[in-house]
């Protein structure tokens, strides 16, 4: 078994029940764009990007190092998520401009909300969240929702 299928045979271990699942379909995409709102906070320069807006530096590296983790997993889903990344990435700018000094409330509390409604699934599910076990699930667990997308799509990761 390639190293990718067994992480998320093991990230579904402890997401069987259907309302957990359900939870994390909305909870985990929105923790990631958070995760992602919190680095471009982090002061650093900026680079403009005709048609996009502005990123920052810091958060280039952490969407860097981010692909790297899945290109080491697949090269399609890497290319995938940094396609996604990028997007989340303009919501974030979207909100870092529209909130200026004021988006860190909206980020922290869709961070907070977001992971309540995680324990709350797992609650259910009767299980620990995986990144309890090993970190590298929070990175697993929005890829893990990716591949039932890819599959819907008859695309093989």
């Amino acid at each position: 078994m390639r190293k990718i299928e067994s992480l998320f045979a093991e990230y579904a271990e402890s997401h069987r029940n259907k309302t957990n699942k359900a939870i994390h379909w909305l909870c985990v995409p929105l923790i990631f764009w958070a995760m992602l709102g919190f680095v471009s906070l982090i002061p650093s320069p900026h680079l403009y990007i005709r048609n996009f807006g502005a990123v920052s530096i810091v958060s280039l590296v952490a969407v860097a190092a981010v692909t790297v983790f899945y290109f080491r997993l697949s090269v399609r889903l890497a290319i995938i998520m940094l396609v996604i990344m990028i997007i989340l990435e303009y919501f974030v700018y979207s909100v870092n401009v529209h909130m200026q000094h004021r988006s860190w409330i909206l980020f922290l509390s869709v961070f907070i909300i977001a992971w309540i409604g995680q324990f709350y699934g797992h609650k259910i599910e009767g299980k620990k969240p995986s990144f309890l076990k090993d970190l590298q699930f929070l990175l697993v667990g929005p890829a893990w929702l990716l591949s039932f997308i890819l599959k819907k799509c008859h695309i093989n990761l």
